[in-house]
């Protein structure tokens, strides 16, 4: 199990394929808590700029977001079911009570039926240590929601997506719609900015109005000189 997470190339090749209707798998590291070493499906991909933890993964009945270094590529073949192996009998001996004891082993507990003089058996084994804590999940918050204002050829767009899924494609506001809305945004340079573009708008505007006044003044004098010479 790869215990780096993901590169920037696996992740926009994830991306890519949950947008073509995909589920990549995934495989947790260490950095993901008890659960490493299980396997997930990628269902989402968030804006990284928002959180860290953009990579949305389906986990049993859950779905929920991890950073890039909590999971991996999965091997080929990954999170398929196997028959269990048949464990063998384990030999009867006296269980210790609690299960995780910290501390010095119990004493030897001696096979049952063995009498007194026999040979103990071997000492219960140290208590494992405690597993790593499971990673908190933090609570799934509705999805990003980005809103567009563009200028390009002359047009102004406002379009708006909410993480992967689009609720208005581009479509074309008037220019002083477009002052209004960025008047709500107070950084330095942007209205100074649209504001430029509107005076140089206008003024292509007044120079083409100016030209086709001086078009008709010349249309109007050539219907003159045919009346007359009519």
């Amino acid at each position: 199990m790869s215990g780096q997470g993901l590169s920037t190339e696996e992740v926009a090749g994830i991306r890519e394929a949950v947008a073509a209707g995909r589920k990549p798998k995934v495989v947790f590291t260490a950095s993901a808590g008890q659960i490493a070493g299980q396997v997930g499906q990628v269902v989402a991909l968030t804006d990284p700029e928002v959180s860290d933890e953009f990579v949305v993964v389906r986990f049993g009945r859950d779905e929920l977001p991890f950073s890039p270094v909590d999971v991996a590529v999965a091997p080929r073949g990954a999170g398929r079911k196997v028959p269990p192996a048949e464990e063998p009998a384990a030999e009867p001996v006296v269980a210790p009570e609690p299960e995780f004891v910290l501390g010095t082993p119990p004493p030897a507990a001696r096979a049952v039926g063995e009498d007194a003089s026999a040979r103990p058996v071997e000492s219960a084994k140290p208590a494992r240590r405690a597993a790593k804590p499971v990673k908190a999940a933090k609570a799934k918050g509705p999805a990003g929601l980005t809103v567009t204002l563009a200028y390009a050829e002359g047009e102004w767009t406002v379009a708006a997506q909410q993480g992967a899924k689009v609720l208005a494609k581009p479509y074309v506001v008037k220019p002083a719609e477009a002052l209004r809305m960025v008047g709500l945004v107070d950084v330095s340079g942007v209205q100074e900015a649209v504001e430029q573009i509107l005076a140089a708008e206008r003024t292509q505007a007044e120079q083409q109005a100016e030209q086709l006044r001086s078009e008709l003044a010349e249309v109007e004098a050539r219907l003159a000189e045919l009346r007359e010479a009519g």
